[in-house]
């Protein structure tokens, strides 16, 4: 025991040791070394080491949430690609089926034009219309716009004795083209004219002369 212990008894008269832990002794004013004070466990303590169970969870909790960010990525690509492949189909099956019916309308529209196109025979001319159009079809073709090669084809060219730029415009319709959104279902049968007067001529495509 340290000479720096003080004794004491307690109730039961067993002595109790009261350590002076102070660094400067009170009788010299000198500094203590190290061993004249006697640690009791009064000091910082060490720093607990990491639980390995602890550990594990937290990495098994990190590994879980990659696994579900991961399959949600995987399921968001899933649906995309789900929506996309079901409205190919629907657009499929919506060509196909008006294709079916492009001769019905050119009988239409030669009816029209020829005025035949009256009474019970128009209002069934009428619906047959609305139901194409409400599946999303669209007719182009028409004279007086420039020509261009990818939705018309043309099986007449004629060229005028314009001078100076010219482009080539539709100068007669002889076959509606038509499309569904931008898949195209025909070309639209067209004869062409050269034309420096034409709105729009400057914007034309560099091949619209050629047909």
């Amino acid at each position: 025991m340290s000479d720096h212990d003080k004794h004491a008894e307690n109730g039961d008269g067993e002595p109790v040791v009261v350590r002076d832990r102070r660094r400067i002794d009170p009788d010299t004013g000198e500094v203590r070394s190290p061993s004249d004070v006697e640690s009791d466990g009064g000091a910082a303590p060490a720093e607990p080491a990491g639980d390995p169970r602890v550990d594990a969870l937290t990495a098994e909790v990190a590994e879980r949430t990659a696994d579900l960010q991961r399959v949600s990525a995987e399921y968001a690509n899933y649906r995309r690609r789900v929506d996309r492949d079901r409205e190919s189909v629907l657009v499929g099956a919506r060509v196909s089926f008006v294709s079916e019916l492009l001769t019905v309308l050119d009988d239409l529209d030669r009816a029209e034009s020829h005025g035949d196109l009256t009474g019970a025979f128009k209002a069934v001319a009428d619906k047959v219309t609305s139901v194409v159009q409400k599946l999303g079809l669209e007719s182009f073709g028409l004279e007086g716009e420039p020509f261009d090669p990818s939705v018309h084809e043309a099986v007449q060219h004629d060229t005028s004795e314009a001078s100076g730029s010219t482009v080539a415009v539709l100068s007669a319709v002889l076959r509606r083209g038509y499309r569904i959104g931008d898949r195209v279902l025909r070309p639209a049968m067209v004869t062409v004219v050269d034309r420096a007067d034409a709105p729009g001529y400057e914007d034309a495509p560099a091949d619209a002369t050629e047909a």
